[in-house]
């Protein structure tokens, strides 16, 4: 018998492909509620779920769960209830590595975007208010000898960095906000001579756009909140691709609201896909729908790896990127 699979969301090339020539896939036609995956896990008819971020798989579930392992299609996974998964020994896996660039990219653009402003000015121009050069029309911020701070130096903030140093950013960061460790030399590589560690509290204060790359977990949850937008310059501006609840959004409405901080450039939100009231209405801000990932080429490989990490799992076998190998012991 073959691998009995359960997408909770149809993807792209080649996922399908794969997962048909290992067994049997059922596609469901729209995101299920939890109570629907809840029972879909129970019912002892699937080897392995494919999830997305929105798929709460939390301990309760995975209690009743009657499956193999869950495969995410993403390279975060705090949408899973990781060490209850181990607990009842249902593999988890996820896709790492292959959205680097793409993620990075957006980084920038969001850095860039808020800085000079081009929500605004696309705006203007496209409701017919541009009337001509001004000297003081739509004047933004400088980018290039900038301050540019990062939360985490994982391997997004290193491409974030790259890019960055390209156009004559200062790079300061802070490995593991809000804990510290070391960074060595060696560990640096090709960054050496070029970034700057800082503590958290210093990266916060120092920072002209404070980009920020850490996993969400119980430490970074509401890492930026009211007392750390307090502490960062008035000029600054705030910039998320990691995961939204790492910002209080409500604070940050606040922020950008009163001018304490400049502006904000989200690719993630607190409760996606709902923004906090008044987000939407601030111009100082440049607001993408979790698209750090989007590219025909990064989705397609993110596909690819869920794919073959669920074919493992339905047959026992150690998956290519398991967050919790300890379950094969």
């Amino acid at each position: 018998m073959g691998a009995r699979i359960l997408l909770t969301t149809d993807l792209p090339h080649p996922a399908r492909e794969l997962l048909a020539a290992a067994g049997e896939i059922t596609v469901l036609a729209a995101p299920p509620g939890y109570e629907e995956l809840d029972a879909l896990c129970a019912s002892g008819d699937f080897d392995v779920v494919l999830t997305q971020l929105r798929d709460r798989i939390d301990g309760p579930l995975l209690a009743r769960a009657r499956v193999k392992g869950i495969s995410n299609y993403a390279v975060g996974y705090n949408n899973i209830d990781v060490s209850a998964a181990t607990k009842h020994g249902i593999a988890v896996a996820n896709t790492p590595g292959v959205l680097t660039d793409a993620t990075a990219d957006i980084a920038m653009l969001l850095v860039l975007g808020t800085a000079r402003r081009v929500i605004e000015a696309d705006r203007l121009v496209r409701e017919g208010r541009f009337t001509g050069w001004e000297p003081e029309l739509m004047l933004g911020s400088d980018v290039s000898g900038k301050t540019l701070g990062l939360a985490g130096f994982g391997r997004i903030a290193r491409a974030t960095a790259r890019r960055a140093l390209g156009f004559g950013m200062e790079i300061l960061f802070a490995p593991r906000p809000p804990g510290d460790r070391v960074v060595g030399r060696e560990e640096l590589g090709e960054f050496a001579g070029k970034v700057r560690q800082v503590p958290w509290s210093e990266l916060v204060a120092s920072s002209d756009y404070l980009s920020l790359h850490v996993p969400l977990n119980a430490d970074t949850h509401h890492l930026v909140d009211a007392d750390v937008l307090g502490r960062m310059k008035p000029s600054a501006i705030l910039i998320n691709t990691a995961r939204g609840p790492i910002v209080d959004e409500e604070a940050l409405v606040a922020a950008l609201s009163t001018g304490r901080i400049a502006g904000a450039g989200l690719d993630v939100f607190e409760n996606e896909p709902l923004l906090a009231a008044g987000l939407a209405q601030l111009p100082n801000t440049v607001l993408l729908p979790h698209v750090g990932s989007a590219t025909v080429p990064v989705r397609a490989e993110m596909a690819r790896l869920s794919a073959l990490n669920a074919i493992a799992m339905a047959s026992g076998q150690v998956p290519a990127h398991p967050v919790n190998p300890e379950v094969y012991a």
